[in-house]
C-alpha cells in the first residue's frame, strides 16, 4: 500500500473544502472495498476523508412519504429498518442476499452504491485493463468472461457493476442526493447516476471530483409482491451471475431490474411495460442489444429463467 496523509472530516464543509484541495482525495466510510483497492495498489489515493463523522447516518421519512436513507446508514440498519422491511421489501432482500453479516454492519449505503467492478482482470494488475489505466486495453475481451458483462458494454470494457443493493434501488426509482466541494447540491436519478463504458470505462458515475453523497432517497412505497432473486456459484455470498429485482402487481404488471449483466443495474421502462406477457417477451426488450461472448452467453437464458421463476413466485 503507498503512503497516504488523512483527516477526519467533522463537518459537509469541511469535507468538500478538503475535496476541493487534495486532488485525487477519496472519501472513505466503511472501506469494505476502498481498502482491499488500496492494498492491492490498484487504487493509490493520496489523501484519504473520513467521512464516519458527519450527521448521515439516519432514516428519516420524507414529506412526499418516501424515506430519505442518509449516505453513511450501514446496510445492516438499512435492511432491518420496520418501514424498509414493511414498504420497501425488496430492499431488505436484496441486502441480505449481497454480503455476510460482518460487512453488513460496516458497508454504508454510499459505499455500495460506489462499490467497483469485481473483473478478475481488473483485480490483476500485471493484465491490461482500461478501467484501471486508461488506454491500456481490456484482457477481458479475448479472455475468460463468464462472470461478465452482456449487455450495455464496449469495445473497451464488459465489466459488470457487483451491487445487489443498487439493482433494488434501481426498481424502486431512487434519487442520489450530493454535495460539490463548492457546497452546491443536485439530486441524480439512480439511472442517470452510472456511467455507460463507452470509450471512458474508468468513469464509472456522473460524480465530479470530490463530490459526496449525502443520501439517497426513496419515492412513496409501491405495492405489490417484492422479490429479490440472486443467482450465484455458491450459495455463501457470491456475486451474481444473474439476479432480479421485481414489484409485481395483481394484474401482473409491475417493474424489474437485472443485476450481473451490465455495468449498472440493468431496466428498461418497454420492458416494464412487457410484464403481463412473460418473462420471454420482458427479456427479448432488455437484451435486444446484448452482445454475450462464447463465456456468458448462458447468462441469457439464466436471466429469462430466473425471471420466469419471480413472476411464478409473485403469482403465487
Amino acid at each position: 500500500m503507498k503512503s497516504f496523509t488523512y483527516e477526519r472530516a467533522t463537518t459537509l464543509s469541511q469535507a468538500a473544502a478538503s475535496a476541493a484541495q487534495h486532488a485525487g482525495a477519496r472519501f472513505i466510510a466503511g472501506g469494505t472495498n476502498l481498502l482491499d483497492l488500496m492494498k492491492l495498489e490498484i487504487e493509490t489515493p493520496g489523501h484519504l476523508i473520513d467521512v464516519n463523522g458527519l450527521p448521515l447516518d439516519q432514516i428519516e421519512s420524507t414529506p412526499e412519504g418516501g424515506l430519505r436513507i442518509g449516505a453513511l446508514v450501514r446496510n445492516t440498519d438499512l435492511a432491518a429498518d420496520l418501514r424498509v422491511r414493511r414498504d420497501y421489501a425488496v430492499l431488505t432482500r436484496a441486502l441480505l442476499a449481497g454480503a455476510s453479516g460482518q460487512l453488513r454492519n460496516q458497508a454504508t449505503t454510499a459505499g455500495n452504491l460506489l462499490q467497483r467492478t469485481r473483473c478478475p482482470y481488473f483485480y490483476d494488475p500485471n493484465q491490461p485493463c482500461n478501467k484501471r489505466e486508461p488506454g491500456s486495453g481490456c484482457s477481458a475481451l479475448d479472455g475468460y468472461s463468464r462472470q461478465l458483462a452482456v449487455v450495455g458494454a464496449s469495445s473497451h470494457c464488459i465489466a459488470t457493476h457487483p451491487s445487489d443493493m443498487a439493482v433494488a434501488m434501481r426498481v424502486l426509482d431512487a434519487v442520489v442526493e450530493t454535495v460539490r466541494p463548492d457546497g452546491t447540491r443536485r439530486s441524480i436519478p439512480l439511472d442517470a447516476f452510472y456511467r455507460a463504458p463507452g470509450n471512458t470505462p474508468h468513469i464509472e458515475t456522473d460524480l465530479a471530483p470530490g463530490e459526496l453523497i449525502v443520501a439517497v432517497t426513496l419515492p412513496p412505497p409501491v405495492g405489490g409482491a417484492h422479490i429479490y432473486r440472486k443467482v450465484r456459484d455458491r450459495a455463501s455470498y457470491a456475486f451474481a451471475l444473474v439476479s432480479v429485482a421485481a414489484i409485481i402487481h395483481s394484474d401482473g404488471s409491475g417493474r424489474v431490474a437485472l443485476g450481473g449483466v451490465a455495468h449498472q443495474p440493468w431496466r428498461t421502462p418497454d420492458a416494464d411495460a412487457e410484464l403481463p406477457h412473460g418473462a420471454k417477451a420482458v427479456c427479448q426488450r432488455l437484451f435486444a442489444d446484448a452482445q454475450p461472448t462464447d463465456d456468458n452467453q448462458f447468462k441469457l437464458t439464466l436471466a429469462e429463467r430466473t425471471l420466469a421463476s419471480v413472476l411464478a413466485e409473485a403469482r403465487e
